[in-house]
């Protein structure tokens, strides 16, 4: 009857109070609502923040200690001769930058072992790690003998002819680091199962050791004993061995036996090679077109190319710092794309909380790593002609160096998510452009600031091309469909 009277006569006033203060209830409790929504929406953002941070805090510390180590071996060895610190440039690119071409390991590990913890799938994941460490035992012996018989010419293709005088001293510095090329690649194997498994605790201890053993090594070989260019690289070789090792003994630590290597079947390569061969062309791509920036800044003369060896060194190591933020998403990723607790509004949460601390990281290190070339230059080379080619490239090393950070957000998430197929077109299409750009400025005389300027550029159309791809209804943070995916792998 009540409700009846409510309907039939709203105008009385005892009918229109109750109306009124149900009304009042009504939005007073939807406002609630929206509030505690609000509330925990912020909480959320801000409790996987901190997870964030606790996990990719250590892992900065991984990602850092390789081109720290290079980062040392350029400071000692600018103190002393700049025609060692020169033949750093093409040294470290094949050392460092050609490691980077076995990064597809890394990436799939991680990638593999997390997906398969999603599942809950132990047995799944020890039969993974040993397939991948005879695959990492493999490429390493392979780049051994490559090193040992044909490290000289190609430093003196990569060198030029005008860098001939370099090639002598960059070959006794590869020829000593590439001794530990088994040890690398294996140790990446087992450090990126940590990784999947969210454990960045246990690889931080390794390279914390080994970049100590790294830096105490170079000052008695080089600064103490004089071995120059020689002596940096057994620091750094044997340093890297130790780590290889520690990290071994940190998946046993976990319960999996890292040395029982396992010769791949066909299936099993198969599945390495779907997740592998774009993750290599992602990786070769962006290795190519660092080494092709170094190869035009050779080409203008010693002073150049020792100020782009600083700088790209700095830029390294500032940049690595973003590798965690990927490497979170490829570890959390997976259980929230395709895994038992399946959330999508979580993933899209996650991604905008890296994409946060990414813009933030980038704008602090852009400013800390221009500051150091700017106010101390002499840290790396008392030469002041090195130091004016440093302070024209300040401006486009600041701006990539911010977008770099972010592109490690998104680049993670498309790994995450296994979009391998337009992660190989974007590479390899952004590599073939700014190759082609990269010739245009070298050639019409603007010298290493417009190399450096077309990093800009490959950097940004990377990040344009990427949000667009995650903002897609049919990416793996919108798409209710999972047909296309077979045992949490994208079909391409």
């Amino acid at each position: 009857m009540e409700s009846l009277l409510l309907v039939l006569v709203p105008n009385k006033k005892f009918i229109g109070n109750k109306i009124e203060i149900a009304s009042e209830n009504e939005e007073e409790n939807v406002y609630k609502f929206k509030e505690k929504k609000e509330l925990s929406t912020n909480q959320s953002i801000w409790d996987q923040m901190k997870k964030i941070l606790m996990f990719s805090g250590p892992a900065t510390g991984i990602w850092v200690s390789g081109p720290l180590m290079s980062l040392i071996d350029t400071a000692i060895i600018g103190q002393g001769s700049s025609i060692e610190l020169a033949a750093l440039g093409p040294g470290t690119v094949l050392c460092d930058n050609m490691s980077h071409l076995f990064m597809f390991l890394s990436i799939a590990t991680s990638n593999m072992v997390a997906t398969s913890l999603a599942r809950q799938e132990k047995n799944e994941v020890q039969h993974q790690i040993s397939i991948l460490l005879f695959v990492g035992l493999t490429c390493g012996i392979f780049m051994l003998l490559f090193t040992k018989f044909f490290g000289s010419r190609a430093l003196t293709a990569f060198a030029g002819p005008k860098n001939v005088d370099l090639v002598p001293v960059a070959n006794k510095y590869v020829q000593i680091r590439g001794l530990a090329w088994p040890a690398i690649l294996v140790g990446w194997v087992a450090q990126s199962a940590s990784l999947g498994m969210k454990d960045s605790w246990g690889p931080l201890k390794a390279l914390a050791v080994s970049s100590v053993i790294s830096g105490i090594g170079d000052v008695i070989l080089c600064s103490l004993l004089g071995y120059g260019i020689a002596g940096a690289a057994w620091a750094t070789m044997v340093s890297q061995v130790i780590a290889a090792y520690m990290m071994i003994n940190t998946l046993t630590k976990k319960g999996y036996n890292p040395f029982a290597i396992t010769l791949p079947s066909s299936t099993d390569l198969l599945t390495v090679f779907a997740l592998a061969a774009p993750v290599f062309v992602k990786m070769i791509s962006k290795v190519a077109f660092y080494a092709l920036i170094t190869y035009f800044a050779t080409s203008m003369g010693t002073h150049t190319v020792a100020a782009h060896q600083v700088m790209i060194q700095i830029y390294i190591i500032c940049a690595v710092c973003g590798e965690p933020l990927s490497q979170t998403a490829q570890s959390f990723m997976p259980e929230l794309m395709y895994g038992i607790n399946r959330s999508l509004t979580k993933a899209r949460m996650l991604l905008k909380s890296l994409l946060i601390i990414g813009g933030v990281l980038g704008l602090a290190l852009g400013i800390l790593g221009t500051s150091v070339p700017l106010f101390f230059p002499g840290i790396f080379t008392p030469d002041k002609k090195v130091a004016e080619e440093m302070h024209k490239v300040l401006v486009p090393y600041f701006i990539a160096l911010v977008v770099t950070l972010c592109n490690h957000c998104l680049e993670g998430t498309l790994l995450a998510g296994r979009e391998l197929k337009f992660i190989s077109l974007t590479f390899s299409g952004s590599f073939a452009l700014g190759a082609i750009l990269l010739m245009l400025v070298s050639t019409r005389g603007y010298g290493l600031t417009g190399c450096w300027w077309t990093l800009v550029a490959f950097h940004c159309g990377r990040c344009l091309l990427s949000v667009l791809r995650l903002l897609s209804p049919e990416s793996i943070l919108y798409s209710q469909d999972l047909s296309r995916y077979k045992l949490g792998i994208a079909e391409a």
